[in-house]
């Protein structure tokens, strides 16, 4: 139970928003479950305002995730800047791996933390206004510096005025989402793809399509016939296969929505980290029609702890967000914001992409060459080149029930990711971005040591 106390001075919010905070950060795990408002209200006898409120500080201080019709959740990316206790009422603790093949996490010496904490201190000497809410579509000055990073590294034809900040992915697809249904209610993705946006339009109403995949991305003739008229993809680093969309096919699906009167979700997932060539430039900039919405986010080249993702909506599409309630409040922090936007005009972003660019491409290379040492022929890639993660398919039969049980004996953690619908054909997700450079033979070779355990190909 919390302690509320309506005789003291401090708000009945701030006490309830302090109190969740507190249980947050020191009992509960990332995922769980938050009270819902009416059993709040219920609980402590208090209005359904002042409980509201509580959330939505949270929620713009990335504590906790909204999901439409579910509620309220402790936030998976709090991992990042917590260690959270144990519930007394849980009896698991989380486990420490031996290695964790982690797809999407970098080393923790990665971040540039005393450039950050330079610039941080420098944000607040800026004379911010701390009495008054932020601009809800983000800074100016920020959005300004994301706006010339996108003309002049992705070839997004991007405009200050219509760029929108957000406090994650999650945040942002939901945005989306919601504007989107005003005019819209069917929707495709590519299948395999991000199961997360798919439940996301799913909360919302939405009828899903699921498109296959054949050469170079998205199946155009099954998404021509299908009802929809809004599509997600990821053309520059398809997810999970990793598939790079030419440009005659990104020209051929905006034409092909341009003529549905619809709109493409453009996910620019890992465009800044290719190992093999040039980064491809976006769906965005070959858009004529004002018909490709952007989504970007500062997670994998920076930091997920940032939480900070932007948008790039159409003229249309702002003046449905200026109407809607999301656009009274940023759910980023001004500091952060702040310290950003001093961190792209000194050019320290750019800086920072270079740097791990190249620590990354040692690791990626050096992890495909242990994997060609260790497995030989008993496996093929699925998809290489990009991001933090390396997918491979064993060949001949694989006991996988066996090989995840082994895996967990030898306290080894690998991800999974189906390629079809169905759940009996994963590719497995090695990530490497979380290993010193040193550790990766080390990892590689105690993976291998269970794999040919079960291959029949090995």
């Amino acid at each position: 139970m919390y302690k509320l106390d309506s005789k003291t001075e401090k708000a009945l919010h701030i006490q309830l928003y302090e109190a969740l905070k507190d249980d947050i950060i020191n009992n509960l795990k990332v995922g769980d479950k938050l009270p819902s408002i009416r059993e709040l209200c219920s609980n402590y006898n208090i209005s359904k305002t002042t409980v509201q409120n509580a959330y939505n500080q949270l929620y713009a201080e990335g504590y906790i995730d909204s999901i439409p019709k579910k509620g309220y959740f402790v936030s998976e990316l709090l991992e990042c800047q917590f260690s959270p206790k144990i519930s007394a009422t849980s009896k698991e603790s989380k486990k420490q791996y031996r290695y964790d093949f982690s797809p999407t996490k970098h080393h923790k010496s990665y971040f540039p933390i005393k450039i950050w904490k330079r610039l941080s201190h420098k944000a607040l000497n800026l004379d911010l206004d701390f009495a008054s809410y932020s601009n809800g579509q983000g800074e100016l000055a920020l959005r300004e510096e994301i706006a010339k990073y996108l003309q002049n590294s992705r070839g997004v034809k991007a405009r200050t005025s219509n760029i929108v900040i957000s406090s994650g992915f999650i945040t942002a697809i939901t945005l989306v989402a919601k504007l989107l249904k005003q005019k819209y209610a069917n929707f495709a993705i590519e299948s395999p793809g991000y199961y997360i946006t798919e439940n996301i339009f799913k909360e919302y109403g939405y009828k899903i399509s699921k498109i296959s995949l054949n050469m170079g991305g998205i199946n155009l003739d099954e998404l021509s016939k299908s009802d929809a008229k809004v599509v997600y993809i990821t053309p520059s680093h398809q997810y999970p296969t990793g598939l790079v969309m030419p440009i005659s096919k990104r020209q051929r699906v905006i034409e092909l929505m341009h003529k549905k009167d619809g709109y493409i979700i453009e996910d620019d997932y890992d465009s800044e980290l290719n190992y093999q060539s040039r980064p491809i430039p976006s769906l965005h900039g070959l858009d004529n029609y004002d018909r490709v919405i952007y989504v970007g986010t500062f997670a994998k080249a920076l930091s997920p702890a940032l939480r900070v993702t932007y948008m790039h909506l159409s003229d249309e599409l702002l003046k449905a967000f200026k109407l809607s309630y999301d656009s009274h409040f940023c759910s980023v922090n001004i500091h952060t914001q702040k310290t950003l936007e001093l961190f792209l005009k000194e050019g320290y972003f750019n800086r920072h992409l270079r740097k791990i660019r190249a620590q990354n491409k040692k690791k990626h290379n050096l992890m495909i060459k242990c994997l060609k040492s260790e497995l030989g022929c008993s496996f093929e890639f699925v998809a290489k080149g990009a991001g933090l993660a390396i997918l491979i398919y064993p060949k001949g039969s694989f006991n996988w029930q066996k090989f995840k049980e082994l895996l967990e004996k030898e306290s080894i953690k690998v991800y999974f990711a189906s390629l079809c619908n169905t759940s009996n054909f994963e590719a497995i997700r090695l990530g490497f971005g979380n290993f010193d450079l040193d550790e990766i033979p080390k990892a590689i070779k105690a993976f291998a040591n269970v794999w040919k355990e079960i291959s029949t190909a090995y």
